[in-house]
Order: C-alpha cells, then sequence, then structure tokens
C-alpha cells in the first residue's frame, strides 16, 4: 500500500507520526464510455465556456458560483493560506463509546500506521482504547477540507474512519411520517420476529457474501473475449404485490427455516457418532477379545 498522507495523532500532550493509508477499495468493474460501432475511447477536454477554447491543466483554478450566476475564482495558493490547524494533525477531542455514533455519519475509512520512531505511544494509544471500550472522537483536515473522525481498534491496527457534518446528513421528510401510522397486528408483529430470529447470526461473517453482479459482469466480458454465444442470466424474480401480510411472513419463515435445516443437521452427526461406542458394555467386549 501507498501511504496518502503523513501527520500526527495529537493524543493529550503525546505526539504520534503516522502514516494513512486507504483501508477499502473499489472491486467493481471499471467500464469506460466508447463509441459502440468501433469502441473508441470517449474523451472529454477542459473547455472554457467564455472563451470558447481548450484550457491547459495548469491554469485551472476552482470556484465558487454566486446565486447571480457570478464566478468567484480562488487559486491554490489562496486556499493553501487558509488557517486549518488540523492540516497535519489527528487531533483527539474526547472519547464515546462506539454504540453512540449512528452508522449514517461514517465516511471513509483508513488505516493508520506508526513511523519508526512512533511505535510505543502509537501501541499505548492502541491498547487503552482497546482496554477502555471507547473510541476517540477528533478532527483531521484531508484534500483541503476539515471533517470529524473515529479512531478505533481493527485487528491490532488503529483505523480511522472520517464522519459528515451534522448538516451534510439530510431529514428524512416523507409524507407517511405525517400520517397516523397503521395498526400493527401483534400477530403481525410475533410474525415478523420469528422470521428475524430464523435468519438471525451471532456474527457477521463478510466471507459468506459474494458480489453476484461483478462475477456475472466478469463472465460476461470473458465470453466475449473468448468469442463466445452470450447468454442471458437469469434475473431475480421479482416479488409480487404483498396482499396477505400473514402469509408473506410465514412463507418466508418456512424458507429460512429450510434453508438452514441442512446445516444445523450436519453439525449433528459427528456428536452422534461419538456417543454411539461409549453406550456399550464392557461385557460384550470381552467376548470379542477371546474370539
Amino acid at each position: 500500500m501507498r501511504a496518502m498522507w503523513k501527520g500526527t495523532v495529537a493524543f493529550g500532550l503525546v505526539a504520534i507520526p503516522i502514516n494513512l493509508y486507504a483501508a477499502t477499495e473499489n472491486k467493481g468493474v471499471q467500464l469506460r464510455q466508447v463509441h459502440e460501432s468501433d469502441g473508441g475511447r470517449i474523451q472529454y477536454k477542459r473547455w472554457c465556456s467564455v472563451e470558447d477554447v481548450e484550457v491547459p491543466y495548469a491554469e485551472i483554478a476552482k470556484g465558487y458560483e454566486l446565486e447571480d450566476g457570478r464566478m468567484v475564482v480562488l487559486t491554490d495558493a489562496e486556499l493553501s493560506s487558509l488557517p486549518l490547524p488540523t492540516q497535519k494533525t489527528i487531533d483527539v477531542v474526547e472519547f464515546v463509546p462506539l454504540a453512540a455514533i449512528d452508522p449514517l455519519f461514517f465516511d471513509k475509512a483508513y488505516y493508520l500506521e506508526p513511523q519508526k520512531a512512533a511505535v510505543k505511544p502509537y501501541v499505548l494509544l492502541r491498547d487503552a482504547l482497546h482496554k477502555s471500550g471507547h473510541v476517540a472522537i477528533a478532527k483531521v483536515a484531508l484534500r483541503q477540507r476539515e471533517v470529524l473522525a473515529v479512531l478505533r481498534v481493527h485487528n491490532d491496527v488503529l483505523t480511522m474512519s472520517t464522519m459528515l457534518w451534522p448538516d451534510e446528513v439530510r431529514t428524512p421528510d416523507f409524507s407517511f411520517l405525517q400520517q397516523d401510522p397503521p395498526q400493527v397486528r401483534e400477530q403481525e408483529l410475533t410474525m415478523a420476529g420469528q422470521l428475524i430470529d430464523s435468519l438471525a447470526e451471532p456474527v457477521f461473517e463478510p466471507d459468506r457474501y459474494q458480489d453476484s453482479y461483478r462475477q456475472a459482469l466478469e463472465n460476461l466480458i470473458e465470453a466475449k473475449v473468448e468469442g463466445e454465444e452470450v447468454t442471458t442470466p437469469p434475473g431475480v424474480e421479482q416479488t409480487a404485490e404483498v396482499v396477505d401480510l400473514i402469509s408473506a411472513l410465514q412463507a418466508s419463515v418456512n424458507a429460512a427455516s429450510r434453508s438452514k435445516t441442512p446445516a444445523k443437521s450436519r453439525s449433528r452427526k459427528p456428536a452422534e457418532k461419538k456417543a454411539t461406542p461409549e453406550k456399550k458394555p464392557p461385557a460384550k467386549r470381552r467376548p470379542t477379545r477371546s474370539a
């Protein structure tokens, strides 16, 4: 991995120099826009709408458009001169339980690696966080923008998840929220609870899931490269409109139970085989040895 940012974690009076790495990557198949008839790539040029000419990258700045259409031009030098205390510092400001943060606020995840001289204070913060059961709330500036972030421990490594500001999370404004809620019967609620129980697992195991769309897309590309006939994979059945909620819930519970039954029955067989020899009385073994 290549470090995308270098700075310092400020933990009280303790400074921990670190390298920052992106913790995730996009594994989706990258498709480009092309001319359908000949496969030529579509190119986009940097075009000035005022002078009607192509603009070289070195002459491109950033701008803020006013309500009347006028543009305020901001150069890189002006932006870099703005006071930004957290430009090279991850400033820890408080500690809270992880459950106190709504996942809706999380944005992107990063790994923090200690620089050579900072391994001990790094391990100190890591172990202290792990023991406390809390996460650290911090402020940091990335890409000329200050954000909130969460520091926590994952696989013995400090990770940082950037967060959205409160005014960046939209408030849901749906008409059904202003209406009287429909009456949910106790039987329907019980059936819904049974469906949740039948699909419940003790832990989340992400390796059990795979990107079926990506696999189908890769198979399609490979078939076209090999010149094979392209077949349309079977699609997902469209769910009919729910008329009888109880019947739909019962059918869902039955389907979930059937999908889990084979796994449970397989797990019981070894236990039954081990128990069988222990039940044999010792009197029957002696004739066997003499024979």
